[in-house]
């Protein structure tokens, strides 16, 4: 399958980051949102992701300015996907919201388009069930930030042909990314293992065995992480981080249990570095 035109729904962190992989990546791209405001802040944020590309050398002057030409702007779902050749869902962690989305997606997309769901761990197989189309449904999990981070997980659903696999890859390659294959299964590869020494982390501040600071440092310079576990659920947001867990905790188990440091600091607010505080404050810098 040729994927051409790709539609992205939701234009938060994820979504707009994915619709500037796909614009620099020479597909026809819609990012959709029923905010307008958050429309605009995405567009804002992809016209400085590609501008500071151009500054340091690593997008050519051109490339930027087609990546500009090939984004548009959709409020509702129907108008993103009506030509798509491929939807990639980027909204929040709910199953019962993705599945709603799926369904509707179905009847508002070509009989050809494959269909994806950008999440981290929640299963593609539910989100298929209810379309017409379970061959042509699977997961593209990228990761924050998309414009850096290297990695595309492909999930392949109970359902998923070889064919809808083949093109998502081949979207992936396009788009700079390097793809795993990965057979559904909660928490996938990444998210399972980061849950994990997240969860670890948290409990080892809990039981005041080092610094949040130090603890970053030592997976840093000792395991050679390029961030440390704090810094990054900063990053991606406790409360998603938590919602992940909890999920593993209830399909794979009591290891996954969320440590109750982590419960404490999202029920106070502090979710990271879009709220200004989580691990560490943001609001003073």
């Amino acid at each position: 399958m040729n994927v051409q035109r790709i539609a992205v729904l939701g234009a938060g962190i994820m979504g707009r980051g994915i619709a500037y992989a796909s614009a620099l990546g020479g597909f026809k791209t819609v990012l959709q949102d029923s905010s307008a405001p958050v429309l605009e802040k995405a567009c804002a944020e992809i016209s400085v992701v590609l501008e500071k590309g151009v500054a340091t050398g690593k997008v050519a002057g051109e490339d930027a300015a087609a990546a500009h030409q090939r984004l548009t702007t959709a409020r509702t779902l129907d108008d993103a996907a009506r030509e798509a050749d491929l939807v990639i869902e980027a909204v929040p962690e709910s199953i019962g919201l993705k599945i709603e989305i799926f369904a509707a997606l179905d009847s508002a997309s070509p009989k050809h388009a494959l269909l994806a769901s950008n999440t981290s761990s929640l299963s593609i197989t539910e989100m298929a069930a209810v379309t017409t189309r379970p061959r042509q449904v699977l997961g593209m999990h990228f990761f924050n930030p998309v414009h850096r981070m290297k990695l595309l997980e492909v999930v392949r659903a109970l359902e998923t042909g070889d064919e809808a696999i083949a093109a998502a890859c081949a979207v992936g390659e396009k788009m700079s990314k390097e793809c795993i294959v990965v057979r559904e299964s909660p928490g996938f590869v990444t998210s399972r293992i980061n849950a994990l020494i997240g969860n670890e982390a948290f409990t080892m501040l809990q039981e005041g065995v080092a610094s949040a600071r130090d603890i970053d440092k030592a997976l840093k310079l000792g395991l050679n992480h390029p961030m440390g576990p704090f810094e990054l659920v900063d990053l991606v947001g406790l409360d998603t981080r938590l919602s992940i867990l909890r999920f593993l905790h209830r399909t794979l188990g009591d290891k996954f249990r969320p440590c109750p440091l982590m419960e404490q600091y999202v029920a106070a607010g502090r979710l990271g570095r879009k709220t200004g505080r989580g691990v560490y404050d943001y609001e003073a810098s």
